[in-house]
């Protein structure tokens, strides 16, 4: 079968094994690389994320004056601009990056000048009144296209705010933290369902003073942030599709080293548990507040199981649904998602596109407006599969593949990159054939 660059054959596994040191995490290294650009001094990051959305953040704060030096192996620095922007005389481009856009808009909102924010067309049609509402309490002058970007952004002094989120966000959260972090005062930011907390925990190890409540963040401005010296952790979201592949099979085993452990995000780690699949986290540490450790896991020898994921689980699991959906029909009683309905306006509409593909390779699947139920004890086989121009459809249905009969395209493989450039080499790693 001839192939295109944009496509990807997949061919069925009979195990994974190995070990596996993935890139840096994709959130944290978002976080990292604005605050260091934004900083006093040079920071030093190790293992800093090779996905295009990363660097979509790093071109940006260049643009506004940071000095960015791209160096062997994963290694960045980046000399900060001091808490003071230079505004681009072009609009800063922040690619498929959805992290990028609304993050930035914080930090852009209390700044002096005008400044424009664009995209791709799949981030152009990502809801941003989320961001603007709370801003402009602030006192931000903030512009849409009809809720969607181009994000105009006319700098002014802000006033703190109470502010309760509307929709599970840390982009939202992160905004307005960014925000408050230049406006005198005390910034407060309440969530109902807690969500992932890597931009606090990165306010403080770059010298901020953060304070956190049951449901809510504040922080007090204005406040000078300052370089740090970090090794970013190994991306969990990324290890989702490793760990859900080694899942799959009975003889696996599979060792990720340096993982990010962040409690936030290891909710993956608890429903593969419940699946019934093996897992030992070893060495575990913490790093500039962040735990790190080394995980094992490996399949049940019986298949497995059911799980139920809705709630606050789902909105910490928002990235890795969709390999979860697509592993489901493997399962003996299936996996039932609820509360999932911001999945609707990611990269696409993963909904909509992970039930197509599932039926694609003959699986049954019912959709809701806010989740999937995808029946176990299935047997799927090789098909065409529609990325829709988003990584995790891409890098979910290749693991779905390993144990479908026959081969499998993927069309828009090379999306992958948007995160996970290394994904397709890595999966070839440890999936014996």
């Amino acid at each position: 079968m001839q192939t295109t660059p944009q496509e990807r054959i997949i061919r069925p596994a009979r195990n994974v094994m190995g070990s596996l040191r993935l890139p840096g995490d994709k959130s944290i290294s978002h976080r990292y690389g604005m605050l260091a650009a934004f900083a006093e001094g040079t920071s030093r990051f190790l293992n800093f994320s090779t996905g295009a959305d990363c660097a979509s953040t790093l071109s940006c704060m260049q643009a506004l004056g940071a000095k960015v030096n791209r160096q062997a192996e994963g290694t960045v620095e980046v000399t900060g601009v001091g808490g003071r922007v230079t505004p681009a005389d072009h609009p800063l481009d922040c690619g498929n990056s959805g992290s990028t856009m609304r993050m930035i808009s914080g930090l852009l909102a209390a700044q002096e000048g005008k400044f424009t924010l664009v995209g791709d067309a799949s981030l152009s049609r990502r809801p941003m009144e989320r961001i603007r509402k709370p801003l402009t309490e602030m006192g931000a002058r903030i512009t849409l296209t009809d809720g969607h970007a181009p994000v105009r952004i006319e700098g002014a002094a802000l006033r703190a705010i109470d502010y309760t989120t509307q929709v599970p966000s840390a982009q939202v959260k992160t905004c307005v933290l960014l925000a408050g972090l230049q406006t005198g005062g005390t910034t407060t930011v309440r969530e109902a369902v807690r969500t992932r907390d890597h931009s606090e925990l990165a306010l403080r190890a770059f010298g901020a003073n953060i304070t956190r409540g049951v449901d809510s963040v504040s922080i007090t401005g204005p406040q000078t942030l300052h370089a740090i010296d970090a090794v970013v952790p190994g991306d969990i979201s990324s290890a989702a599709f490793f760990l859900c592949a080694a899942a799959l099979f009975p003889d696996s085993s599979l060792v990720l080293d340096s993982l990010g452990m962040n409690p936030t995000r290891a909710g993956l780690l608890d429903v593969l548990a419940t699946l019934g699949a093996r897992i030992a986290v070893l060495n575990l540490e913490e790093k500039n507040a962040e735990l790190v450790g080394t995980v094992q896991v490996s399949a049940p020898g019986s298949g497995l199981k059911s799980a139920e994921i809705g709630g606050g689980l789902a909105a910490q699991l928002i990235d890795e649904l969709p390999v979860l959906a697509a592993i489901a029909p493997y399962t003996s009683g299936g996996i039932r998602i609820r509360d999932a309905k911001e999945l609707r306006v990611k990269e696409s509409d993963r909904i909509a596109l992970v039930a197509k593909n599932l039926r694609a390779m003959g699986a049954e699947v019912t959709e809701f407006e806010d989740g999937l139920d995808v029946p176990g004890g299935q047997t799927l086989h090789g098909a065409t599969i529609d990325a829709g121009g988003d990584h995790r459809i891409a890098m979910a249905f290749s693991v779905a593949a390993l144990r479908a009969t026959g081969y499998t395209l993927i069309q828009g493989a090379e999306s992958a990159a948007i995160s996970f450039p290394e994904f397709f080499e890595l999966l070839d790693q440890v999936a014996e054939r």
